[in-house]
């Protein structure tokens, strides 16, 4: 019996601004990308060219048979030096987002999706108390022109990302092998050479250049805290029509005997102190990848038989159902699922994963769990940060060279579930 999912429920894929439009030249992350000596294995440049070919990749989604799509705005291109907002770059989101109305695609707006502008991280960046009220000024242009097209919004993308990458660190100082830590440590004096050099690029103490993508001190998370308040608050005068909402990501966090302490502490640190910060909201944006399991000792490394990703995740669709009935739990808003798919060049892996993960999710359903959408991670093969252009995620590929656009099985098996609205 095929498993049914809401009528009205929103079916699509992800991107953010950086990662597919190219040419993002007032970003932070464009000027980490140039530096002599970057740790980024290669620069985004183009990308993969979406800020002109975005007509082109609507019409694809929707073609596949989804209907929403969700989407970042980019901060540095609106504001590219503070308080100076460019008409132009305003003008094409308006285009994206009637792109989406002429196709029959919902858009699902994000309004900061790690990449910053630059002038913000000569300021302080995500450490500086003005930090927030920076943030809502910028929100507030952006649904001043172009709410009324906008019926969802994430103000912020994996609000809780900077808690992770501390432990990352964490687990670096404390001697933990490659694989653990999560990054290549081999060559620490290189990364000594290049956060000096960002100093010297950004204007300030290399100590002093706060990305989002870094480690948050407690005065930098409530920063986040308080960006995220702030920013809903000016969205909700200007475009009261428009749904609100934060999005995590989250691991299914999982122990064995001996390790349920570790997993509460993890819980509490990446999910439930988030939630007094998002009572008001209209709905949650979940994000999941993989599981994390503990024991005694703390954190486990994966088995050594798991199936891996691209990105070193064990292979573990298994985990979003789980996600999902954990946050029902805690927070009684209706749930986007804003993120989840695998990086891997085996797109029948790619297909059994999302049956399995919607296996999950249509049975949080059937237990009365508010699930009101499912958008893949990602629409497109992409740049994925520090990492290029070498992991897979996207529904597409795209030759580069030419910037050719090719979807996969996958894009076909998920449009087909979204119009059959079951699995």
């Amino acid at each position: 019996m095929a498993l049914r999912f809401p009528e009205d429920f929103l079916w699509g894929a992800s991107t953010a601004a950086h990662q597919v439009e190219g040419n993002n030249t007032n970003s932070d992350f464009w000027l980490m990308e140039n530096l002599e000596g970057s740790l980024f294995k290669e620069r985004s440049g183009s990308a993969v060219d979406h800020y002109r070919l975005f007509k082109e990749d609507i019409a694809l989604l929707s073609s596949f048979g989804l209907n929403s799509y969700r989407f970042s705005i980019e901060w540095a291109r609106i504001e590219p030096e503070e308080g100076q907002f460019d008409r132009a770059a305003i003008e094409h989101y308006r285009e994206v987002l009637l792109a989406c109305r002429n196709n029959n695609v919902t858009p699902i707006v994000t309004l900061h999706h790690f990449s910053t502008p630059q002038w913000l991280i000569r300021e302080g960046g995500w450490e500086s108390p003005e930090t927030p009220a920076r943030f809502a000024r910028y929100c507030s242009h952006v649904m001043k022109e172009l709410g009324e097209l906008i019926p969802y919004v994430c103000t912020i993308n994996e609000a809780n990302i900077s808690i992770g990458i501390a432990k990352i660190i964490k687990r670096h100082q404390s001697g933990g092998s490659q694989a653990q830590v999560g990054i290549n440590t081999d060559n620490m004096s290189q990364m000594q050479k290049y956060f000096m050099a960002l100093g010297q690029a950004f204007g300030v103490h290399p100590q002093q250049v706060h990305s989002f993508l870094g480690a948050r001190s407690e005065k930098g998370l409530e920063v986040i805290f308080k960006s995220h308040l702030e920013a809903r608050s000016a969205i909700r005068r200007i475009s009261p029509n428009t749904q609100i909402g934060l999005t995590l990501s989250l691991y299914d966090i999982q122990s064995i005997p001996g390790g349920e302490e570790h997993a509460a502490h993890a819980w509490h640190e990446e999910f439930l102190q988030f939630l007094p910060y998002m009572e008001d909201d209209d709905f949650f944006g979940l994000q999941n990848y993989t599981r994390t399991v503990y024991g005694p000792e703390g954190l486990l490394p994966i088995p050594v038989e798991a199936e891996k990703t691209q990105m070193g995740n064990e292979y573990y669709p298994e985990a979003l159902g789980a996600v999902v009935r954990f946050v029902s739990k805690h927070l009684e808003k209706p749930i986007m699922i804003t993120e989840n798919g695998i990086a891997t060049d085996n797109d029948e892996r790619r297909i059994a994963f999302v049956d399995s993960a919607l296996k999950g999710v249509q049975a949080c359903i059937s237990e009365g769990i508010p699930v009101i959408g499912y958008m893949h991670w990602s629409l497109l093969d992409n740049f994925e940060w520090q990492l290029g252009f070498s992991k897979t995620f996207g529904l597409i590929e795209v030759d580069r060279t030419t910037q050719e656009r090719k979807p996969k099985p996958s894009a076909y098996h998920l449009g087909s579930i979204a119009r059959n609205n079951s699995i």
